[in-house]
């Protein structure tokens, strides 16, 4: 039998295993099944085959008996997609250029689509199956939170917060700061201004890239809130569920401005005057 090295085998009964088993191409058959039936219950969870070509009875023996070795992979809150498929391609050695092409074929947007966690992996999973399994796994939790949250799971809507969300991840400094900036976005819309948020232009390989004066002036991407109106249309990064919240359940504040003070937290001010008072105070 061909399979691959690396193979996921379901909780459920042997004719539920048998039947996954067939999707992915093992075209196992009723004498499989009394044989696992008779030699032991297939573990769930990753199996390590050994191999890609094995006879059926050790086949059937391995999926009783392996297991994979499994690798642990982190998601940071605020991290691109971009940073972090390069960290998979780099730390599972898979191929770069699959892994994009695979996350945009099955992703429903080009970014916030992954919940940041620490996930375990096994070694030797393939391009498609990693990808397939950050996003099923990520789509399930964030509809878990929002029928916790909604009572439903609206895409489009969920995806609003999540864009929200990017920007109050990328410039809160902490969980605690995440409803005050919140407040700030909503503040800024309501009156008509410009976010102006620098966070924004951390999107794709720019995660860790420095903004400056000129790549404010230079970039036209749809991420640039000194150009732009309201939030960008696109998340800016992947965001853990304290920004979501956060989004969805802004502080009630007149704030308007914030900057980074010498604690490395931000001062938050209602007016032009004392946000350059606060300015002159984090450079002093």
């Amino acid at each position: 039998m061909e399979t691959s090295k690396v193979i996921y085998i379901p909780k459920g009964s042997v004719s539920k295993i048998i039947t996954h088993l067939n999707t992915k191409g093992c075209d196992l058959n009723r004498v499989d099944w009394f044989v696992l039936r008779f030699i032991g219950m297939p573990q769930s969870g990753w199996i390590d085959m050994g191999a890609t070509k094995l006879s059926r009875g050790d086949f059937l023996y391995k999926l009783t008996t392996a297991k994979a070795a499994l690798q642990t992979i982190t998601l940071l809150p605020g991290e691109t997609t971009y940073i972090f498929l390069n960290q998979l391609a780099e730390n599972l050695n898979l191929n770069r250029a699959k892994l994009e092409w695979l996350f945009l074929k099955y992703s429903s947007r080009p970014e916030g689509v992954l919940v940041p966690n620490t996930y375990r992996v096994p070694i030797g999973i393939t391009e498609e199956e990693i990808i397939q399994l950050l996003l099923n796994d990520s789509k399930r939790q964030m509809m878990a939170l929002s029928e916790k949250i909604f009572g439903n799971y609206n895409e489009k809507k969920w995806f609003g917060y999540v864009a929200l969300a990017s920007v109050i991840q990328k410039e809160a400094a902490n969980n605690e700061e995440m409803p005050i900036v919140s407040s700030v976005i909503y503040n800024r819309i309501n009156k008509g201004m410009k976010l102006q948020m620098d966070g924004t232009l951390n999107y794709g390989k720019f995660s860790h890239t420095k903004v400056t004066a000129a790549r404010i002036r230079e970039d036209n991407s749809p991420y640039n809130t000194y150009k732009i109106d309201g939030v960008p249309s696109i998340p800016v990064c992947n965001v853990s569920f304290e920004a979501i919240k956060a989004a969805i359940f802004p502080a009630k504040t007149d704030y308007i401005y914030f900057v980074k003070n010498k604690s490395g937290s931000h001062s938050f001010s209602c007016n032009y005057s004392t946000h350059l008072n606060n300015i002159r105070s984090a450079t002093k």
